[in-house]
C-alpha cells in the first residue's frame, strides 16, 4: 500500500475480483503447499502477519444483512491494523470496502491513534473521529455507524511472478464481541475448523483466472469473515 499524504487524503484500490475458498479439514500448511506447487508459480509476496479489524455497521446491521442477502451493491466499513491485537495502535487504517456484483474496490484513510484495551468504547471512538483530520463527508458517514465486531486472523501472502494474481491464506480466525460502554474482550469465538483462501486480480485479468482456478483442488464459495463473526458472536 502506498503511504498516505500528511493531509489525510485517501488511497483507492480499483475494482478487482476476490474469489474465495472456504476450506475445511486442511491446515494452512496444506493450502500453502498447494499454492507453491501451482503451475502459475505462486511465490511469497510478504511475510505472514496477524490482521486485526473493528467492523462498523448501522444499529440495524444493514451492511450485514445486505451481504447476507447478496445485494448487488454492498459495503463494509472497518478499522484495520496489524500484528498485536491489544496494544497502542498508531498505524490503523479506515477502510470503506464496496462491492458491485462480483467486483469490489476500497478506499482507505489513516485513522487516528487509539488504544486497543479496556478504554476502547463507542464514546471514545466517536470522539476520536470527530477530533481527527478525516474529511467531513467521512465523519458524517461514520456518525451513523457503531461497533459491530472485532476480528483477527493470521494471513499469508502470495503472488504470481508478474503479480497479475495475488493469493492470501487466512487461518486462526478469532471473533470478539465489542460492547458500547466497556470492553474486557471476554466474549469471543476462535474458529479452527476452517480457513479462507482468496485469489485477487484486476478486472482485465478475468480471462486468465480459469488457468488459476482449474489447478486448485478447492471449490469457490461465498465467504465473509464479517458475516461469520456476527453470527458467531451474536447468534
Amino acid at each position: 500500500m502506498k503511504p498516505f499524504s500528511n493531509k489525510g487524503q485517501p488511497e483507492s484500490v480499483g475494482f478487482r475480483y476476490e474469489k474465495k475458498y472456504l476450506i475445511e479439514g486442511l491446515s494452512a500448511k496444506d493450502v500453502i503447499s498447494a499454492l507453491k506447487r501451482h503451475p502459475c508459480v505462486f511465490r511469497v509476496l510478504y511475510p505472514a502477519r496477524y490482521v486485526n479489524n473493528i467492523y462498523l455497521d448501522t444499529p440495524l446491521l444493514e451492511d450485514y444483512f445486505s451481504n447476507v442477502n447478496g445485494n448487488r451493491l454492498r459495503k463494509k466499513v472497518r478499522v484495520r491494523w496489524y500484528h498485536d491485537l491489544y496494544r497502542q495502535v498508531d498505524d490503523a487504517v479506515l477502510e470503506f470496502k464496496k462491492k458491485e456484483g462480483e467486483v469490489g474496490s476500497k478506499e482507505q484513510y489513516p485513522f487516528p491513534p487509539f488504544a486497543s484495551d479496556t478504554s476502547l468504547t463507542e464514546g471514545h471512538f466517536r470522539r476520536l473521529v470527530e477530533s481527527s483530520n478525516l474529511p467531513p463527508d467521512v465523519k458524517y458517514c461514520l456518525r451513523g455507524l457503531e461497533f459491530a465486531i472485532m476480528n483477527r486472523y493470521c494471513r499469508w501472502y502470495f503472488a504470481t511472478p508478474g503479480e497479475e494474481f495475488r493469493a492470501t491464506v487466512d487461518a486462526d480466525l478469532e471473533f470478539v464481541h465489542l460492547g458500547k460502554l466497556h470492553n474486557r474482550f471476554v466474549k469471543s469465538h476462535k474458529e479452527r475448523k476452517y480457513l479462507v483462501l482468496e485469489i485477487k486480480y484486476a478486472v482485465d485479468n478475468d480471462r486468465g483466472f480459469h488457468r488459476v482456478s482449474s489447478a486448485l483442488p478447492f471449490r469457490i464459495t461465498r465467504s465473509s469473515k464479517y458475516i461469520a463473526g456476527v453470527e458467531h458472536v451474536y447468534v
